[in-house]
């Protein structure tokens, strides 16, 4: 990669990098690709063109970088979903938390604006779209269905069909307001009301699986 070439250990690439991918960010969201310019990006970054080509070579690969840059938040949140214990408090504290979680992770308004621009350049980018969609909701998805099955394990719920159970989970947390949130350009709605909707989605889902026990 050209990065690499410019000096191993050297700082400088990695910083340019992450402030041409923020600048790049806001330009695609205003512009949209087709309408974005490489060289307004550079002024708005506070590098030259050159630097640009020379960390990404083209447009279409820096838009990429664009939208995989999203996919860390993803990422964390199933790792942390994978690495962090259960059944050390009780049952409805976790999946509370579970809910918040998930809500501040999908609805991060940095998400959310790159999820949408996205979808309105899939056509263009369909393998990138597939990729998005691979490393970040059906990651996401899997491990709540992973987490789900601990749980099961430990006898808290029952899941006669885990990836069904994953499924009810998140879009009762999210649902409505996930829909939202891509369709409206207006900021999201106010804290309170995400975390009263996600609270509200996991109670109701642990009502459903709850019962299935006899709780």
């Amino acid at each position: 990669m050209r990065e690499t070439a410019s000096g191993a250990g050297d700082p400088r690439p990695a910083r340019s990098r992450a402030t041409i991918v923020t600048a790049a960010t806001e330009h695609f969201l205003e512009h949209g690709y087709v309408g974005s310019n490489v060289d307004r990006i550079a002024d708005e970054a506070g590098v030259s063109k050159r630097t640009v080509y020379n960390l990404f070579e083209t447009k279409e690969r820096l838009f990429r970088a664009v939208v995989e840059s999203t996919t860390d938040i993803a990422e964390g949140f199933a790792r942390d979903l994978h690495e962090g214990p259960v059944g050390v408090r009780p049952l409805e504290v976790e999946l509370r938390e579970l809910a918040l979680n998930h809500a501040t992770a999908v609805l991060n308004p940095r998400v959310v604006r790159v999820r949408r621009l996205l979808i309105g350049e899939a056509a263009r980018f369909p393998d990138l779209a597939r990729e998005y969609y691979r490393r970040a909701p059906a990651l996401v998805m899997d491990a709540i269905r992973r987490r789900l099955e601990r749980y099961a394990a430990l006898g808290s719920i029952a899941l006669p069909d885990a990836a069904l159970a994953s499924e009810h989970f998140a879009f009762l947390v999210l649902g409505a307001t996930l829909d939202r949130a891509l369709f409206e350009s207006a900021a999201t709605a106010p804290r309170a009301a995400l975390e009263a909707r996600a609270v509200a989605g996991a109670e109701a889902f642990l009502t459903l699986y709850g019962r299935s026990l006899g709780a």
